[in-house]
């Protein structure tokens, strides 16, 4: 009989199909024992012989799903030395020492015999920049977590919400009020042109005055004779129309008498003077 293979567990399943993802390496880590915790205060690096290390090796930080692990290889054939795992919920496996930037203590585990033991080593590293990045690593690895678990609740409360049932039952009804949209455009035109920023933008209109008529042509010109300084030039009576019109008469015939006379004399210079002589 063929013995039946039996089927994979959901936990299985999702352990094949995540995706391991380095988020940080560095070619050069340092290990070293440390002594035993005497008190509850931190670590401290100078407590070590920081220049003889048991170890040498890889140090990969490594996403694999919700679990970070944070493991030490070898240089050469790539063999495991030890590994830690960074969980949501469980102790950060990871403390840095008081007295520097570049060394950490690590709490590793070990699978011996279907129990898990762990213990505590020092590591170090040989640039600040990179224990600088070793810890952004495992902190962008617990941002991860936070938001994933962010998404989960607003899924959750999105499936809750969405099963709510909005349509009408039977006998119900809807009524929609619509406003008149011609007369708030009206009254949203009349309110602009009552603003009184338009009133103040407006300009006042300009009074058009009709111009002055024209003053009188010119009389003709005079060639001797010029007007007695004692007659008032523009006096314009009424009752002295009948005389000044005799007297203009006689100064008309005395100058066109005057002016037969005398054209063999100089005419003198006028602006208004005879066109044709002086072409």
């Amino acid at each position: 009989m063929q013995k039946e293979e039996a089927a994979p567990n959901d936990q299985e399943v999702n352990e094949a199909e995540a995706l391991e993802l380095v988020l940080f390496q560095v070619p050069e880590c340092y290990v070293y024992l440390i002594p035993p915790r005497k008190s509850a205060a931190s670590y401290r690096a100078d407590e070590w012989d920081v220049n003889k290390w048991v170890w040498e090796g890889i140090l990969k930080v490594i996403s694999k799903g919700e679990e970070c692990i944070i493991r030490l290889e070898d240089k050469n054939t790539s063999e495991l030395y030890a590994r830690a795992f960074l969980r949501k919920g469980e102790p950060h496996p990871v403390e840095p020492v008081i007295d520097s930037s570049r060394y950490f203590v690590l709490r590793v585990e070990e699978n011996i015999d279907g129990r898990l033991r762990h213990a505590f080593i020092g590591i170090g590293f040989r640039e600040r920049t990179e224990a600088y990045d070793f810890q952004a690593a495992l902190h962008d690895h617990m941002k991860y977590l936070d938001k994933k678990k962010t998404a989960e609740e607003m899924e959750q409360k999105f499936q809750q919400t969405s099963l709510v049932d909005y349509s009408l039952k039977e006998g119900e009804t809807l009524v929609l009020q619509l406003k008149n949209k011609s007369a708030e455009i009206v009254k949203s035109k009349v309110s602009e042109n009552n603003s009184p920023e338009k009133k103040a933008n407006q300009k006042e209109p300009l009074i058009c005055i009709k111009p002055p008529p024209p003053p009188p042509g010119p009389l003709s010109p005079s060639t001797g004779q010029k007007s007695p300084t004692n007659f008032p030039p523009n006096l314009n009576l009424q009752g002295d129309s009948n005389h000044k019109a005799s007297e203009s008469t006689e100064d008309d015939s005395k100058e066109s008498i005057s002016s037969g006379n005398e054209i063999t004399q100089d005419i003198p210079d006028d602006d208004f003077g005879d066109f044709q002589t002086a072409s």
